[in-house]
């Protein structure tokens, strides 16, 4: 293959093998020295996943929980600045026969620790978010694998390090995004793979979910972390929910890649009208809050302004023209949704409530949705493997109905055989960048902004993602997730 223009030079890539496209174990050559090409690359099987777990506050108790259900996985350390949050993942591990983790608290700098703890081959970072690019890099710097909640990163810059480290220490990066596992998505999935919709045109994704409440408690959001964000940030910062799931119908890094997004931002009224409602209450928490890191003191944050406005919408158009509307919203009293939609020149698929409409032979009738026969003769169908085989285990467990135990169990499937990772590094990158992106737009009014191939061009060579499924074998007794209150 000739060579790839790249931010740092040139990659000469190497040769891709297999349906599953991928990257041969020669690697690419960056500046001389032999990397692999973490995308497609099979890292070496971990016999036993050893998980340390950085942030104990909304998302990491969960993780500590369903990941000490899967064979083959063992949770060896845990973080978290408060040690009785610690003591209360250590206890619950203990109680069901677990060993007992090492465990880390109280200072800053504790995570760090655990990073290096040789007992732990998987970071898995589930803190706020102004700390998941460097925990993600200091990871990938001592040679651990990582996965990371959303949005992993923020800027191109922190996305190209990231690239560059995953690739340097041959690591596989994760981002944590549960949605691409949800059941009407892995549904969608299987949908597209076996052609249903045809030639995919257009996708919609958003996060639309109020959480005017939410920030402004600060047990939600650690020293109000996400209200400090809004204030401070226009754009889309949580892209990843609604965007993850449509570029893996489109194959987006994997055949066709995004190429330029435009972005615009509604004024933000939904903050201050919430506020001046709640006056004597936020009043309250804005004079009893202490300072906190993040530049801005919990006072400031809680009295306003905010950078953000209720409504981000961005287009996204891609090298084969598809296009992909995002949408973000956590200022409006809306009901919650992904949108979910995926149409082509054979039918779409609707989600929140789920519809499909299909025309497989060109008819072109008056279309309607589905009626309730139809509908669960699809469902019967086209429902995923992943959810067929282990659905039922994955409720019990947990997580956002389960999604969050099948993103995990997929995660440590690989990690256990050397598969490459359902979402790669490149991904991973491109679809949290949408931060800046959106951001450096809106403040444009929507001047089109190129995003960046972090594959160098290799997304060309990449296959699709498979439907992929895992040969599960779980104690039956197992507690389920809504009993493991945190």
């Amino acid at each position: 293959m000739g060579l790839l223009s790249t931010r740092r030079g040139f990659l000469k890539v190497g040769g891709l093998v297999g349906a599953a496209g991928m990257v041969g174990t020669g690697g690419c050559t960056l500046f001389g020295r032999k990397y692999p090409h973490v995308g497609g690359l099979r890292c070496e099987p971990l016999e036993t996943v050893k998980v340390g777990v950085i942030g104990l506050g909304m998302r990491g108790p969960g993780a500590v929980y369903r990941l000490s259900a899967i064979p083959g996985v063992r949770v060896t350390a845990l973080c978290d600045i408060f040690e009785a949050r610690v003591n209360k993942c250590v206890d619950w591990l203990k109680d069901n026969e677990h060993p007992a983790p090492t465990r880390y608290f109280g200072g800053s700098e504790e995570w760090k620790k655990l990073v290096e703890d040789p007992e732990v081959n998987l970071v898995y970072v589930a803190s706020p978010w102004q700390l998941h690019v460097p925990m993600v890099k200091f990871a990938l710097e001592h040679d651990k694998h990582v996965a990371c909640e959303v949005p992993m990163v923020f800027t191109v810059d922190e996305a190209w390090d990231i690239v560059d480290l995953a690739e340097k220490h041959r690591r596989h990066c994760m981002l944590l995004e549960n949605c691409c596992y949800g059941e009407s998505e892995m549904l969608a999935l299987n949908m597209v793979r076996h052609d249903v919709f045809g030639t995919l045109v257009h996708g919609e994704g958003a996060y639309i979910h109020d959480l005017r409440g939410w920030n402004f408690v600060g047990g939600s959001y650690e020293g109000f972390w996400r209200l400090k964000w809004n204030a401070l940030h226009t754009g889309n910062p949580y892209a990843t929910h609604g965007l993850g799931p449509i570029c893996q119908y489109m194959n987006v890094g994997r055949g066709d890649q995004m190429r330029v997004l435009t972005a615009m931002n509604s004024g933000g009224f939904g903050f201050p009208e919430y506020v001046a409602h709640h006056k004597a209450r936020i009043e309250k928490l804005a004079t009893d809050s202490k300072g906190h890191k993040y530049g801005m003191s919990d006072a400031a944050a809680l009295r306003g302004p905010w950078a953000q406005g209720d409504m981000c919408t961005a287009i996204v158009k891609t090298e084969l023209g598809r296009t992909i509307l995002v949408q973000h919203d956590t200022t409006s009293p809306r009901p919650y949704t992904r949108i979910n939609l995926i149409s082509g020149t054979k039918g779409i698929l609707c989600d929140y409530p789920l519809r499909i409409a299909l025309d497989p032979d060109y008819k072109a009738p008056h279309l309607g949705w589905a009626n309730d026969a139809q509908m669960k003769e699809i469902l019967a169908k086209y429902r995923h493997p992943l959810w067929k085989e282990s659905g039922a285990i994955a409720k019990k467990l947990g997580g956002h109905g389960g999604m969050d135990f099948l993103m995990d169990l997929r995660l440590c499937h690989c990690l256990q055989n050397g598969l490459p990772l359902d979402i790669n590094v490149y991904e991973s990158c491109q679809w949290s960048v949408l931060a800046e992106l959106t951001e450096k737009s809106s403040k444009r009014d929507g001047e089109p902004v190129t995003v960046p191939d972090f594959t160098r061009g290799a997304w060309r060579e990449i296959a699709p993602l498979g439907i992929e499924t895992v040969d599960l074998t779980i104690d039956k007794n197992a507690k389920a997730g809504s009993q493991m209150s945190v």
